[in-house]
């Protein structure tokens, strides 16, 4: 008899898509899985030889799963449309379970919008939740939004996949990408196989955008073949933190109609800003457009907005929308086909948005909670990132911005030599090596700077400054003292 051969999967390391296996995500890479792994051996009382009795997941802007609370007035109308029959019971609702009659109008307006938050809605959203965000945008920039322009999406991640794929059409496709920058872009770039095309932000200028690396990268890939379609711009920077000035968006928005450039805006934190103000990339277009009339007409851009971030930290609601300005209407219809095909964003999601974009106003029942929970949530941001900030200056070797805007401290760490050699013996970038020997020791999770790209010969790491309290500051602090020391 001869043997039996051995079973053979249909799917090994080399015959699946290359191109899952090229593209990298460190904001979940190997560090958060290691973090995972302590948690669960703490929460199973398993982890009495560790050296710290927490894990604090300061890699990714996630607030809630770091106790930031939920809005209530978003939580209470989200409960009514989970279960509508609380609204035959309304005086309960408002006598004893505190509910306002605002949430119970606003329950009924938006169910009266989408049936069932457990039914399909219209693949671009239901229109009264699109319209509603067209009124948020004209309010916030002061210029006319049409609820046709508005696609409602699957956090703002779904959009920024929807537009990629639309954009990328054959290998040489090249998308300006800032770096340092979220890895969402390269990640995406390297499934669709197209090149990301990086220019590098000033981090002497406050991370801001320089356009000469703009220009220079630009060239260097037109050079190489690659045709480029697109700019990405992360305003409140992510990991930066930084705020872009006026002018630094005036120039963008210029170089793209010199260049032909789609205009992509990530401006999922734009209420998380501490200095200066944010300025949207909408509004600034039609300024210019104002200003010079004909001249920056065909400028396309798409501006994406989340409720993951700012104060309402709904992450796992996965809602949010993008706009389109000036796009070709038989472009805007292949994105329509796109988005159809994966039916619709999630109907919960769109009802989060909605209350994003139209939260309780002064003297409507709702208001006076929604402010001091919104200010409560901004304040303590604020005074946490300061905290971060003067702790980092203090660190040895390490220089840091200060906090403008978004979630983030994105310091350089400038580490000693034997450090350095100890991280080639091991297989890893010094910074990465950096971060394991800090989660190791403190149980402080952070992603190293090279996860999102950096100037060669520079060193960095992200953290959010989402946890509550300073105790895990002060881990860091001292953390960072004996890693100099031992390497000295």
């Amino acid at each position: 008899m001869g043997s039996i051969a051995p079973p053979r999967k249909a799917l090994t390391l080399d015959t699946i898509n290359p191109h899952v296996k090229a593209a990298k995500y460190a904001v979940r890479g190997e560090l958060a899985v290691r973090s995972e792994e302590y948690r669960a051996q703490l929460n199973k009382g398993e982890g009495k030889g560790l050296p710290f009795d927490s894990v604090i997941s300061a890699n990714i802007g996630n607030p809630q799963q770091l106790d930031q609370k939920p809005i209530t007035f978003f939580r209470q109308v989200a409960s009514l449309l989970e279960n509508p029959l609380l609204l035959e019971q309304e005086q309960v609702l408002i006598d004893h379970l505190g509910y306002k009659s605002d949430v119970i109008e606003r329950a009924k307006w938006l169910l009266h919008e989408v049936k069932s938050v457990g039914a399909y809605s219209a693949s671009q959203g239901a229109p009264g939740i699109r319209e509603s965000v067209a009124k948020f945008i004209e309010r916030r920039d002061g210029y006319p939004a049409s609820s046709k322009d508005i696609y409602l999406s699957n956090g703002a991640s779904s959009g920024v996949n929807t537009l990629l794929h639309v954009i990328c059409a054959k290998p040489e496709t090249g998308i300006l990408v800032p770096i340092p920058q979220y890895p969402l872009y390269t990640a995406s770039l390297s499934l669709l196989n197209a090149r990301c095309v990086p220019y590098y932000l000033e981090e002497s200028h406050a991370w801001g955008t320089d356009h000469s690396a703009i220009q220079s990268s630009y060239d260097a890939a037109i050079k190489e073949g690659i045709d480029v379609k697109a700019i990405v711009i992360i305003n409140p920077g992510n990991p930066t933190g930084a705020t872009l000035s006026a002018q630094d968006i005036k120039s963008v928005l210029q170089f793209a109609a010199e260049k032909q450039l789609v205009v992509i805006a990530d401006e999922v934190y734009q209420t998380n800003v501490f200095q200066g103000e944010f300025i949207s990339f909408k509004r600034a277009l039609r300024d210019l457009q104002k200003e010079h009339p004909g001249r920056y007409d065909d400028i396309e851009l798409a501006s994406l907005h989340s409720v993951s971030k700012g104060m309402i930290g709904e992450c796992g609601h996965r809602g949010g929308y993008f706009e389109l300005c000036g796009f070709d209407p038989q472009v805007a219809e292949q994105v329509y086909k796109f988005i159809s095909i994966q039916l619709c964003p999630p109907v919960i999601g769109q009802c989060i948005v909605e209350l994003m974009v139209n939260p309780p106003k002064e003297g409507e029942p709702s208001y006076e909670l929604y402010k001091k929970e919104y200010d409560g949530i901004f304040s303590g941001l604020k005074e946490r990132a300061m905290a971060l900030y003067k702790a980092f200056k203090e660190m040895e070797g390490v220089e840091c911005q200060e906090p403008a805007g978004s979630m983030y401290l994105f310091p350089t760490i400038t580490l000693p030599q034997k450090a350095i050699e100890k991280a080639k013996e091991e297989g890893k970038q010094a910074d990465e090596y950096y971060c394991f020997r800090m989660l190791d020791a403190t149980g402080v999770c952070v992603v190293a700077g090279s996860g999102f790209g950096q100037k060669e010969g520079t060193l960095h790491f992200r953290t959010t400054f989402l946890a509550p309290g300073t105790d895990w500051t002060n881990r860091i602090v001292k953390f960072h003292q004996e890693f100099m020391e031992e390497f000295r």
